[in-house]
């Protein structure tokens, strides 16, 4: 087998993190059984909450600077700070939540991440 892809640029693209040429999703966010490429079994993918996590800081820092600066420039009214704030935020997580959930499985495998246990 070839040299793994790098996790970021496989998260990014949504490939499998095995060959780099497979699709990692089977639908937006909802990963696939196994890789159609080289037949990796995504079966035990894991990556909860995390995704959503970094992403909410991320668009956080990203939106409330925004908001922020806006309001003491301007002081628009609440209703022009909803029809600005809430499409853009919520484009911003669309397109960020996909690359981030693939990069963190990514890295998963990369590290042969698996589920804690204890050892008794």
């Amino acid at each position: 087998m070839s040299q793994t892809p790098n996790p970021f640029l496989a998260g990014f693209l949504g490939k499998c993190p095995a060959c780099g040429r497979g699709s990692l999703f089977s639908g937006y966010l909802k990963l696939a059984d196994r890789c159609a490429s080289c037949d990796q079994d995504f079966a035990k993918a894991d990556v909860g909450d995390g995704a959503a996590v970094f992403v909410i800081f991320l668009v956080g820092a990203i939106i409330v600077p925004l908001v922020l600066a806006v309001e003491l420039a301007a002081t628009p009214p609440i209703w022009l700070h909803m029809v600005l704030w809430l499409p853009l935020t919520t484009a911003l997580i669309l397109v960020l939540l996909r690359p981030f959930k693939a990069s963190l499985y990514t890295l998963q495998f990369k590290n042969n991440a698996e589920e804690a246990r204890l050892d008794e």
